[in-house]
């Protein structure tokens, strides 16, 4: 194995500025790193994990808690994290945080306590209060994604008035018989999210006057196969259809355009259609949305975990907000 003499060497420095250089800790000038970097990678040097946790007293590891991997918007929170930790030379261990009692206490009293990890993040998972102590008590940073939650720094992105936007966008181009595909209730656990946008939903309806019929509301699963039946559910009630949707997320929003071109509804000339999220295959279909930009979210909680560790001065705030916006394109219109 190429050792870091070797490097330091062939760069011509000292081996504890070939530490600083590819730490990343402690100054070096630009030109001096580059030309570490440009030994280390002709050499094929890579820093010893071992050697360098117990000369840091860092393992370079950042655990992630997660309630979903399968669903799109968690990966790509969690693909935002992963590329802006790696940029700074910093591995991910992740864990799946479900609502089971038993695999949550196997994970805060049994993997997180084991030291492996320099910080934590939390992707939009409620933490109870001895939950949240038994993370405080690791005596290492922790942020969550989500929230508020008093005991934690968090970055929360206010939901209800998201779902506030995305109605009011509706009622401004006319519409005023809205529907609502939200969650059934396996889906509100963390947060309340889906129960959130509905309040968000009722409340500008409100403002403009006009009821919150049960009739237009209809729960699904914030996938796209639940957002069709959901859809078709709406659509094809006896009575007065509604002439826009609202959906609680963009994969169940794209279910209700695949619905209502099936059931032979023009989008949006018949019924318009608006989501959340800013999914990927939003500029495919031609969704319009509110952007709540979940890459930049995980870069962020990546950034703030890293501020944490480089010391208190630069740490965030106890909560901040994230930023989201709506995106009009094809699927919304004003009422004919």
């Amino acid at each position: 194995m190429v050792s870091i003499d070797e490097v330091a060497r062939v760069a011509g420095v000292s081996t504890a500025t070939v530490s600083r250089a590819l730490s990343g800790r402690g100054h070096v000038s630009d030109a001096t790193r580059t030309r570490v970097l440009d030994a280390a990678d002709r050499l094929g040097y890579v820093v010893s994990a071992s050697a360098s946790s117990l000369a840091s007293g860092r393992t370079r590891n950042i655990g992630v808690l997660v309630p979903f991997l399968d669903r799109w918007f968690f990966s790509t929170v969690l693909a935002g994290i992963s590329a802006a930790l790696m940029r700074r030379g910093y591995d991910i261990t992740l864990y799946s945080v479900t609502d089971d009692p038993g695999e949550r206490r196997t994970v805060f009293e049994t993997f997180l306590r084991r030291r492996r990890i320099d910080g934590v993040i939390a992707i939009s998972i409620a933490l109870g209060g001895e939950e949240s102590q038994r993370l405080h008590d690791l005596g290492i940073p922790v942020i969550a994604i989500g929230g508020p939650n008093p005991q934690l720094t968090t970055l929360t992105v206010d939901d209800v008035a998201v779902a506030r936007l995305a109605t009011q966008h509706l009622l401004s181009l006319g519409h005023t018989r809205i529907a609502h595909i939200g969650a059934t209730p396996e889906f509100d656990i963390d947060f309340h999210i889906p129960t959130q946008r509905r309040q968000g939903f009722e409340q500008a309806l409100a403002d403009a006057g006009i009821p919150a019929l049960p009739a237009l509301y209809e729960p699904a699963d914030f996938t796209i196969e639940g957002g069709f039946r959901a859809a078709k559910q709406l659509l094809g009630r006896p009575g007065e259809r509604p002439t826009a949707i609202f959906a609680a997320s963009d994969e169940m929003a794209i279910g209700a355009v695949l619905a209502a071109r099936e059931l032979g509804y023009r989008v949006p000339e018949d019924l318009s259609v608006i989501g959340i999220d800013g999914h990927e295959l939003g500029g495919f279909f031609r969704l319009t949305t509110i952007d709540q930009f979940p890459t930049a979210q995980g870069e962020q909680a990546a950034d703030a975990i890293l501020a944490e560790l480089e010391g208190p001065a630069s740490a965030p705030q106890p909560t901040a907000r994230l930023p989201f916006e709506l995106v009009v394109r094809g699927t919304t219109a004003r009422l004919r």
